[in-house]
Order: C-alpha cells, then structure tokens, then sequence
C-alpha cells in the first residue's frame, strides 16, 4: 500500500476523533476535564478501557511474544482477575468514600505531604515511562509505513504524533476520552478478527482455527515445572494480580475513568466485566501471534517479535483490506492509552503540585492547558530517548519489568496505609520509596547470576515489600481511628 494512502487513512481517522472531542469537549470546565462531571455510563467506560488496558504495546507485542514464550502470557492474563477483584472490592470503595480528584490525596490523608507528593511523582514517573513505550511503538511503525519513505525524520513523526492527541484532548479531558475510547476499542478490535480472519483463510481455509491453535508447540499454556523459569505459573498469576492493582488500581489514568462513573457500584461493574473481556480478547491476541509465525515461515517473510505483525500485514500478501485495518487498529489501539494517559498526567500534576482545585475557574483552565503542552512535549523527549536506547526485546516485557521498580513504591505505600494503622515520620518516605526499587534490581541481578533464578515480573512484589518493611520501619504510634 502507498505511504500517502495509508497517511490518508490516519488523517481521516483522526478528524473522527477530533469530531468526537468538538462534540463532547464543548463547555467542559476543569471538572468536566479532570472527571467528566460524574456522568459517564459504566458500560461505555467499560468498553473503552479494554483498549486503553490493552494499547499498542498488546496490539503489537502480545503476538510477536508467542515464538520465546508461547501462551505463558495467558498465566499473567489470569493473575489479573485477581487483582480486578482487589480493586473492587478495596481500593474503589475507598476513592468513592473519600470523593478523591487525585487517587494519590489518599496518602496525603493518611501519612502527609511528602507521602502524597512522593506517590504522585512515582505515577508521574511510571505513566511517562509507559505513554511514552506505547508511542514509540506506534511511532517506529508509522515511520516504517508511511514517513521515512517520505524522507521524513523519526522525531518529526513523533511530533505529528503527540500533536494530534493534544489537539483531540486538550479541551474536554477525560470526558472526550471517555467516548474516543470506545471508538478506538471497535477499530481495534475490528482490526484483529479481519487479521484473523484472512490470515487464517490463507494458511488453513475451511479447517478448525481453534484446533490448529491447539495443536501448534506455541500454544503451551501452564508452565508448573520448574520454579526457577521465568514462566512458572505461580510466579506470573501473582505478578499478574500485582500488576493489576498496580498498574490499574493505584495508576490516576484507569481510575480517573472509574471515578468519573455515576455511583461506586457501577464502577464495580465496570471493573468485573473489563476482567473478563480482557481475559477472551488477550487469548485473541495470542493465537494471533501463532498465525502470523505460521504465515511468516510458510511465506519466506523474515520477521519476529514487535516486527512480526506490521510486516505480516503491510507485506500485500493478504490483500489491501488488512493493511487498512491494520494501521487503524494500532493507532486506535495506541492512541487509547497514550490520550487518556496525557489527561491523567496533566490531571495528577495539576491537583497534586500545583493545587489547582483551589485556583479560580479561568486561571485554572489556563494552567491546565499550559501543563497539558508541558507533558506533551515531555513524551516527545522521553520516546526520542528510546529510539536510540531500547534493546531488541519485546516492549511489553520491558514495559512491565520498568512498572516492577516504578509502581512498587505506591504498592507498598498503599498496602501499609490500608492494612495498618501506624503513622510515620513522613519527611523519610522520599527515601524509602528510592532505596526499595534500588535494592530490588541488585537482588534480582544477584539471583539471576548466583542461584540461576529468573525473575519473571516478581520484583514488583518484592519492591512493594520492601517498601512496606521499610515504612514500618518509620512507624511512629498508630492512628486513633481506623486509618482512612
């Protein structure tokens, strides 16, 4: 397919979302922008964050991850339901109660200032981390189809990039992301079974797609012989549940949509049936990724892991519909977690550094504006960083091996306010939080190099515990009341 069609399609694309965002940004206040005023439907929500959960790094990585790790991903998959139920059942009760704008006020109620502002930062640190993979994942395959063979340089093509989502986002927030959510979940997803669909058209015709998958080495699901692989089923189901509570339940970018639902139970209904949409669309994903090995070997197209799926696609073996729908479901698919992460950064940063619930309304809205640019341009630097820095593995691997050292200062801080009632010197947290992330990768290299012992995403666990263990530490008498 021709760069400039495919460019045609990206255009056409985003004035859609733009469309989107003219309708449901129009009048929207800070409120408007940083919780939607409440109104959201829960199913909507719902739907949207499926791909927002997902994001182009699964779109991408998910598949081409299946050669070295054949379905042990579906052993993480299922640790998420777990911790979907911690969720619902512990920390959104709480945001309700406590009527937050910011998730992160939590630890200002409970420890002080230098906890909330630490724990802020670390989200601040860990979604920039995180926005920034998925664009660049994005990035390298729209300058691969479309702007290097324009003579167009990388860096200009992550500036178009960003420039777009400020331009859909910067008026109505949350509340244009909300819906711009669940369009991008339906191209996405569209993508995938059109993907699907011929790809398994030309190598099998009219068999059973389900028992091919079955019957490929690649679809190995449970791992429970050795303890010390990376892929033992016990290690990934928790890092699974961790994971999602961090990176779902302790992250201001999924719980700003959960929070901008109309009441607590219907958040709770959200969160239920997003587990187990989210458990059937990455068992999708994986078989997938057997096709488009299957393909690539039965075809002589020399590709693996991130690689795979845009060179299966834009090779023109398979016809002009899956080049389409390929580059609109990655870009629905990445630009559904990096929008909604771009308003949660500016969200977290506005209320928990700036204050700018106490400001006045046209003030306000001016500094909102201006940090949502500040963020955006961040992101710029931070995906420009990676281009020149990131290894051969596969991004969603790296991506959740940086949230194990990142989120796991918020996991510990979290676990001690919940489940303890003790105060602490919080001038020191700062220091905890830095020390626990730190000490966690030295006994990680130390366990991989002496005991043979590979870490699969664990570490997040041990950072958070180290974490706790070193706030007890700092424990100076314990609440009057049940801590909040």
């Amino acid at each position: 397919m021709a760069p400039i069609t495919i460019l045609l399609i990206v255009l056409l694309y985003f004035l859609l979302l733009i469309g989107v965002s003219y309708v449901t940004g129009r009048k929207a206040d800070n409120k408007g922008f940083f919780l939607g005023n409440r109104q959201s439907p829960w199913f909507v929500v719902a739907f949207g964050m499926v791909g927002a959960s997902l994001s182009g790094v699964t779109f991408i990585s998910v598949p081409g991850w299946v050669e070295g790790s054949q379905f042990s991903y579906m052993q993480v998959v299922l640790g998420y339901v777990l911790g979907y139920l911690v969720i619902i059942k512990v920390l959104l009760p709480l945001y309700y109660r406590l009527n937050l704008t910011s998730i992160y006020s939590y630890l200002d109620q409970r420890f002080g200032l230098y906890s909330y502002r630490t724990g802020s930062f670390f989200f601040l640190l860990s979604r920039t981390i995180g926005a920034a993979f998925r664009l660049y994942l994005v990035a390298i395959v729209l300058d691969y189809a479309i702007f290097s063979t324009l003579g167009i340089p990388f860096w200009v093509t992550v500036l178009i990039t960003l420039a777009l989502i400020w331009v859909y986002t910067f008026r109505g927030g949350i509340k244009t992301i909300i819906w711009t959510d669940t369009l991008q979940t339906t191209f996405m997803l569209l993508a995938v079974g059109i993907s699907i669909y011929l790809i398994k058209d030309a190598l099998i015709g009219a068999d059973s797609l389900v028992a091919y998958i079955a019957d490929s080495p690649m679809s190995q699901t449970f791992f429970f012989d050795d303890f010390k692989d990376s892929r033992f089923f016990w290690k990934q189901f928790f890092s699974g549940a961790f994971i999602t509570i961090v990176m779902t339940g302790l992250d201001q970018d999924m719980m700003q949509k959960n929070l901008s639902c109309r009441s607590l139970k219907d958040a709770q209904k959200n969160m239920f049936w997003l587990s187990i949409i989210l458990v059937a669309v990455n068992l999708v994903f994986l078989s997938l990724g057997v096709l488009l090995y299957d393909y690539a070997a039965e075809f002589g197209i020399q590709a693996t892991k991130d690689r795979l799926f845009p060179a299966v696609a834009l090779s023109g073996g398979l016809g002009m519909a899956l080049p389409v729908f390929f580059m609109v479901g990655l870009i629905a698919a990445a630009y559904s977690s990096a929008d909604s992460a771009l308003t949660a950064l500016t969200t977290s940063f506005s209320v928990d550094f700036l204050g700018i619930e106490e400001k006045e309304a046209k003030a306000g809205e001016r500094l909102r504006i201006r940090v949502h640019l500040m963020f955006s341009i961040i992101l710029l630097a931070v995906i420009l960083f990676f281009k020149y820095s990131i290894n051969d593995s596969s991004v969603i691997a790296e991506l959740f091996t940086l949230a194990g050292y990142t989120y796991g200062p918020l996991l510990g801080m979290y676990a001690f306010g919940l489940f303890t009632r003790w105060r602490v010197y919080d001038r020191w947290v700062p220091l905890i939080a830095v020390l626990a992330p730190v000490l966690s990768y030295l006994f990680k290299e130390y366990a991989s190099s002496e005991w043979g012992y590979h870490f699969s995403f664990e570490h997040l666990i041990m950072n958070g515990f180290l974490t706790f263990t070193g706030l007890f530490a700092l424990r100076k008498g314990k609440e009057k009341a049940a801590p909040v």
